[in-house]
């Protein structure tokens, strides 16, 4: 129990500083009025968080939610690519950042987005990239949104731990691929939000298999899945297994991923809503 606190935190819904390690959480941008907050995290890279991170942003806008996406996977950042937009972050003239716009009214923070070349590399500390992490939610005037989603780097290192103890989420979506080595890596993500006191709102695992043109037989590219082991050993759900797409891989590299047509998240962002709106 924190100093000054009246109550046993572990059994309580409230932000308290004795459940964030005494860390009290970063307060909004006063322009921002943000119903729910979603990480989307990985134990390592390589696994398509970033894809995931998008699709479940433009199938909870198709749903007509108000969605937002936070890259704070500042050293790579590739959302901006995905959606085609190459806007400048511009401010209110009241010290606030005003979040770009995607063709369907997705609001979007990025690094990408305030730099002269796309390509340039972002060579910053650790702690630089966190506080600026921290800046993108504090100094941006979100505005009204129902979901804010933060696709975070990989790994558990100081942004997803600044994402976990910083900023008021709701919870954290884990994405996984089949390979036996991510199986232990996802442990990690999962083992790191229990410590946070995160709450997992389910497992994605991405790249679960190809569909052969021809013939339609599934071909399990990294071998067989490990993911339903891992979601009974955490009691975690199972949000989605995820094929190998090309189409989708074809749609991100020209920027159009809004316009993609396929269902793999659908019944994943709903879900995921279901359980934030029942919070």
């Amino acid at each position: 129990m924190a100093e000054g606190c009246t109550h046993d935190c572990s059994s309580c819904s409230l932000n308290c500083p004795s459940k964030n390690g005494g860390v009290p959480k970063d307060e909004a941008n006063p322009k921002s009025n943000v119903k729910h907050i979603i990480a989307v995290v990985s134990g390592k890279g390589g696994v398509g968080k970033s894809l995931v991170t998008s699709m479940l942003a433009v199938h909870l806008s198709r749903e007509g939610y108000a969605v937002g996406i936070l890259d704070a996977d500042v050293t790579g950042p590739s959302i901006p690519k995905a959606f085609g937009l190459k806007e400048d972050v511009e401010g209110d003239g009241e010290g606030a950042m005003l979040p770009p716009m995607t063709a369907t009214g997705i609001k979007m923070m990025s690094v990408n987005l305030m730099l002269d070349d796309e390509t340039r590399p972002v060579v910053w500390r650790g702690s630089i990239i966190s506080s600026t992490v921290r800046q993108f939610w504090k100094d941006t005037a979100w505005g009204d949104l129902d979901y804010l989603i933060i696709d975070c780097p990989p790994g558990t290192g100081d942004v997803p731990l600044t994402v976990f103890q910083s900023l008021p989420i709701d919870g954290c979506v884990i994405v996984s691929s089949p390979q036996e080595l991510v199986s232990m890596i996802v442990k990690k993500a999962a083992n790191m939000a229990d410590m946070m006191n995160v709450s997992v709102l389910g497992l994605v695992e991405n790249m679960s298999y190809i569909k052969c043109p021809d013939c339609g037989k599934e071909i399990k590219v990294f071998g067989e899945s490990h993911i339903e082991e891992i979601a009974d050993e955490f009691g975690y759900e199972l949000l989605a297994k995820v094929p190998i797409d090309p189409e989708i891989a074809s749609y991100v590299d020209k920027g159009w991923i809004e316009t993609v047509k396929c269902n793999y998240l659908e019944a994943a962002a709903k879900r995921i809503a279901e359980k934030c709106e029942n919070k």
